[in-house]
């Protein structure tokens, strides 16, 4: 098994980015081979200033690695490192078809009535996501459900592919569900909306950079209601401020909403406030305490970034090289 995913360095990383996605990658290396990337290729689909994107490359690398990702159980580099990523993508637009791209639901969401004044790389990235997980032969992708979709035109992009020049060369990648459940963590201000950085109100999400007593205030002033924690998950239906912290308290101690349930059913949110506050210090503490050593440290986290891009480039290098091949185009 051989699983691939990436991120985006955009820089802002919160307890949503962490227990949502990097946690899991944590747990995923003892299951499989992982490829983790830093997407800084899809980060060019919105504008961001040049030295912000190092930076951020940067940022994210040291926060991976602060999580818990291995440069030495893992292949950790950065997407832009490998020419393969951009020439394979190419090949597979041309093996794309438009009504594939139209119905991604991504792209709408994402530019609204402004459609006509987005970049052309943001109505594309998804067949670059596709050339980011064919060209490792990738078995296995984890994806949340607002990524499936993505999954699912890699997998007829290879196919058509495969199939147009008789060649068993890409691998049809499946969804993950290895690694344990990706936690979906909702803003401490409105149980109904992601956890977001773009979010105005900086109340709204814990920062993996934010100190002990801030992530306790944050949580003490975390949005609940008056009714107490019932005993049984069907009582959090139509509480969603209560439901999402009782899930964070659960991502973070590793136990079910059962669990959770069982031990603060019919206690109120003064005493579950400051259990899930110590959970979440005791979690973020030396993650931060190893983000800061790390971050004074650019040269470590160059070196570890290029050794990965380089062992990435060896295992790609087939791949690209048998689609050049297949097209008729042999180098």
């Amino acid at each position: 098994m051989r699983v691939v995913s990436g991120i985006q360095p955009t820089g802002g990383l919160h307890l949503g980015n962490l227990l949502g996605a990097i946690l899991r990658w944590v747990r995923m290396q003892n299951e499989a081979e992982c490829l983790f990337f830093l997407a800084d290729l899809h980060a060019l689909t919105i504008d961001v200033a040049p030295a912000e994107l190092r930076s951020n490359v940067r940022e994210m690398a040291a926060a991976l690695i602060a999580s818990g990702i291995d440069p030495k159980k893992s292949i950790l580099f950065q997407q832009s490192a490998i020419p393969a990523h951009p020439e394979l993508a190419w090949i597979l637009q041309c093996t794309a078809r438009v009504g594939w791209l139209n119905r991604m639901t991504q792209f709408k969401d994402k530019t609204g009535k402004s459609r006509e004044g987005a970049s052309v790389g943001l109505y594309t990235y998804p067949v670059l996501q596709a050339a980011d997980v064919l060209l490792y032969r990738a078995t296995h992708v984890p994806v949340g459900e607002d990524q499936k979709q993505h999954i699912e035109l890699a997998r007829d992009i290879a196919i058509k592919f495969n199939t147009d020049y008789e060649v068993d060369l890409f691998v049809p990648p499946e969804p993950f569900v290895g690694g344990g459940t990706a936690a979906r963590v909702m803003s401490l201000r409105d149980g109904t909306s992601k956890m977001s950085k773009s979010d105005p109100s900086d109340m709204s999400r814990i920062n993996l950079t934010d100190s002990d007593d801030t992530v306790s205030q944050k949580i003490r002033k975390a949005k609940t209601d008056p009714e107490p924690l019932p005993e049984h998950p069907a009582g959090l239906e139509g509480r969603p401020e209560a439901k999402n912290l009782v899930g964070i308290y659960g991502a973070v101690t590793g136990e079910t909403v059962e669990q959770v349930l069982a031990r603060f059913a019919g206690q109120g949110f003064g005493a579950f406030k400051p259990a899930l506050a110590d959970a979440l210090v005791a979690l973020l503490h030396p993650l931060r305490s190893s983000l800061e050593e790390l971050r004074n440290d650019p040269a470590e986290l160059d070196r570890h970034l290029a050794e990965g891009s380089e062992r990435a480039a060896e295992l790609g290098a087939p791949t690209l090289s048998e689609a050049y091949r297949a097209i008729g185009l042999p180098r």
